[in-house]
């Protein structure tokens, strides 16, 4: 697939045959097993997966438990046209992608493409959202624009990601997990009632691994993980018609510095390339920046009170009221050698407080939601880039405050039996304020991370200020139109136009020698055109969800980092932003998913997602360079295939089920960077994992092993590609875990 059209035409063809040649007859008359129904709250009201014309992938919390899901980037092998990675040199910040939209970089002056929800509430910043798995209801990925049903508009998709609520017995749970590499997890969960209508609960989890390689410079681990997480919940039911919800969640990150492998010999002394790709010779914590008391630790936690009302039969009232905030110190060292050539020790704090009101309408006919959403937040970054062979350092902190405020409504109209026709739209106001300071210094570190002994050799010029003070607001309207029929229970065919938009703003790391900074770059918007088809099959055995889409990407933001020459000498010794607005793009493709439930034991689900991404203009002085540019993290095929089935077996006299679970995921070749670099962009490559589960029946004793990665691949998931900067030729990558063996029990009283 090389053009947008030839993608379309191709998905076209594909859903419909896809759609046409699946005849209603009954697969296995023998047999009454049937597919459960999923249930969903995409469009901020319960409904099956079949019933909402959105492009969603639902996991339950069970089904993530029983496969030894390990965190929320796992959801990425079995949803089409999705990358969840963890971002590059840190080991709980998120890069997200969904239809080639997403962001990569975490600093302060951008927004991620894709939004991420905790219980209905946004969270504005991707630090320490790399969410382990536990106390979850289910998680939910929406592939496309939201917005006109969700607090915060996002422009490429949203993961929401759904606790458990308390039960009304007292109830707690034990679950404990031993694997390779020292693994060892610890998650305890206990709620019970106080009266008839309050009940608490909370959850401590502690995970615990050895790291994947070793640091051979300081004989630290290597990719290691150690993690405290808890959460705690109150639940107040003083009426029928009314539902309280308060929840604190916080968890702190102690894992290592993690450092790149290295693709290129040393520039100075040759220092050769390691054999293990998760090992390192990194150095940073020995430069002079890093003696100010800074550590490698991410923290993050806060507090949402939600309060449901039902004033009758049609109306509720909901409201959503949250604060978080996270702090990360990280030392991040680019060469990944002793030598102090490219370090850089990085401070992020987020702080955000997030108001939502919903009025959700239900009758007969209408259904529709219609809110109000307001979001302040703080963005704070400040870093050093300590070059130290040149024995330079340039400083960045960018503090950036964010003010959106936006209404919204979305109503459907169910026209008949078979028609329903939903219109939505919101208008957005963001604000954006920055104060950005950009500072060369002679000497290993600045001041402002312990070494006052720096010396500042910038020289203001016109255009090239230290320190600058910029706002921007941007305004923006945006609709959504969907027309289902439904020609009967078992399908579902829709239309969706809707559009995405995301705000301008400001590159905090290009202040200083980057003319014209101070005007920060423009809005992007997407229109989104989607066809879909939702089925069961054979009496609810079989069931497919087909969607064609094409995206109309414009304005797109497009952040980079480039060395420069300060003295003209011929070497980098310095770096800087260069978000721009360069580039328009088409975006087409193809999503299937299906599920099949064979037996009364054996079941599977199939995913396949194939995206044409093109860049149709970017202009860089001048000239359209947009036949040289690809779309980063968004290979053009991604499938899944998982098998499961189950015997009886009674264990002690307890009975249960055994569940095999097998699992192969594929991605196609992937790009690092919109321009494509072979050293570091990642060939395709396939996954495969195996689980042997049993359950009791009671569902009160859980006990398995699972295989992940069983073929031991090695595959990139992020890169740092700075050839010139320094003087060792700083080409270095990320790469995902290799095989692991986990067991597990969970015990349940």
């Amino acid at each position: 697939m090389r053009t947008a059209n030839r993608s379309m035409v191709l998905a076209s063809v594909v859903a419909t045959a896809l759609y046409g040649a699946a005849a209603p007859q009954p697969l296995y008359a023998q047999d009454e097993a049937v597919l459960d129904e999923v249930i969903v709250t995409a469009q901020r009201r319960e409904q099956t997966l079949q019933e909402v014309p959105v492009s969603v992938t639902a996991f339950s919390g069970d089904a993530l438990v029983e496969a030894g899901t390990v965190d929320i980037v796992a959801l990425a092998q079995a949803t089409p046209n999705v990358t969840l990675e963890v971002s590059r040199a840190t080991n709980t910040t998120l890069t997200a992608f969904i239809r080639g939209v997403g962001q990569q970089d975490p600093v302060a002056g951008f927004e991620g493409g894709v939004g991420l929800y905790l219980d209905d509430v946004y969270l504005a910043r991707p630090q320490a959202t790399v969410f382990d798995v536990y106390d979850v209801e289910r998680i939910e990925v929406l592939r496309g624009p939201q917005g006109t049903l969700y607090g915060r508009n996002t422009i490429g998709g949203a993961i929401k990601y759904v606790t458990k609520r308390l039960s009304d017995e007292t109830q707690a749970s034990v679950q404990v997990n031993v694997g390779t590499f020292n693994q060892l997890d610890t998650i305890v969960t206990a709620s019970t009632p106080i009266t008839d209508t309050f009940r608490i609960g909370g959850t401590i989890a502690s995970f615990n691994r050895d790291g994947f390689g070793e640091n051979l410079f300081t004989n630290d681990e290597h990719y290691d993980k150690a993690i405290i997480a808890g959460r705690f919940s109150m639940e107040w039911e003083p009426s029928d018609s009314v539902f309280v919800r308060f929840a604190a969640d916080y968890s702190d990150d102690d894992s290592n510095p993690k450092s790149g492998y290295r693709l290129l010999p040393g520039g100075t002394n040759g220092d050769p390339v390691l054999g293990d790709v998760f090992d390192t010779r990194a150095g940073v914590e020995t430069i002079a920046s890093s003696n100010g008391g800074l550590r490698n630790e991410a923290t993050q936690g806060g507090a949402a009170l939600t309060v449901e009302w039902d004033i009758n039969d049609e109306w509720t009232f909901k409201s959503i009221t949250a604060s978080r905030s996270d702090d990360t110190e990280s030392l991040i060292d680019f060469d990944a050698l002793p030598v102090n050539d490219f370090d850089a020790p990085v401070i992020y704090e987020n702080e955000q407080f997030s108001q939502e009101f919903q009025f959700l309408w239900n009758t007969d006919r209408i259904s529709g939601v219609f809110g109000a959403f307001w979001l302040d937040a703080n963005a704070f970054d400040a870093f050093d880039v300590v070059l130290g062979q040149l024995g330079v350092t340039s400083f960045t902190l960018g503090d950036v405050d964010t003010e959106n405020w936006a209404v919204f409504g979305d109503v459907t109209y169910d026209i008949n039996d078979q028609w329903r026709l939903s219109v939505g739209g919101r208008y957005n106001s963001d604000k954006r304020s920055v104060l950005i300071t950009r500072e060369l210094f002679l000497g290993l570190g600045s001041p402002f991370f312990g070494n006052d002994s720096a010396i500042s050799i910038t020289v203001p010029a016109p255009g090239l200020v230290p320190t600058f003070t910029g706002s921007r607001t941007d305004t923006d309207f945006n609709p959504r139109v969907s027309l289902s029929f439904a020609p009967n229970d078992e399908h579902n065919l829709y239309g969706t136009f809707s559009q995405g938009f995301k705000g301008g703003g400001f590159d905090p790391r290009g202040a200083y020698n980057v003319p014209g900074v101070e005007a920060g770059f423009e809005p992007e918007t997407v229109d989104s055109f989607e066809l879909g088809a939702k089925s069961l099959w054979a009496g609810g055995k079989f069931s497919t969800n087909v969607a064609v889409f094409f995206s109309d990407y414009e304005n797109v933001q497009v952040p980079g980092s480039i060395g420069i020459d300060t003295n003209n000498d011929g070497i980098d010794d310095s770096f800087a932003g260069t978000t721009t607005n360069a580039a328009e793009a088409e975006i087409s493709g193809l999503e299937i998913e299906a599920a099949a439930q064979f037996t009364e034991s054996f079941s599977g689900t199939f995913s396949l997602g194939l995206i044409d991404a093109d860049f149709k203009r970017w202009i860089v002085d001048g000239v359209d360079v947009s036949g040289e540019r690809e779309f980063q993290n968004t290979p053009d095929t991604t499938a899944n295939l998982t098998l499961r089935n189950e015997w009886p077996i009674t264990i002690r006299g307890v009975e249960g089920g055994l569940a095999l679970i097998g699992a192969a995921s594929y991605r196609s070749d992937n790009t690092q960077f919109e321009i494509p670099v072979p050293l570091v962009d990642q060939d395709a490559f396939t996954l495969v994992d195996v689980s042997l589960v049993w359950t009791s029946y009671d569902d009160r004793i859980q006990a398995g092993i699972h295989g992940k990665n069983l073929t031991d691949e090695e595959y990139r998931v992020a890169a740092y590609n700075f050839p010139t900067l320094g003087l060792e030729g700083n080409v270095s990558a990320f790469y995902g875990a290799p095989l692991t063996v986990t067991g597990t029990v969970r015990v349940r009283f």
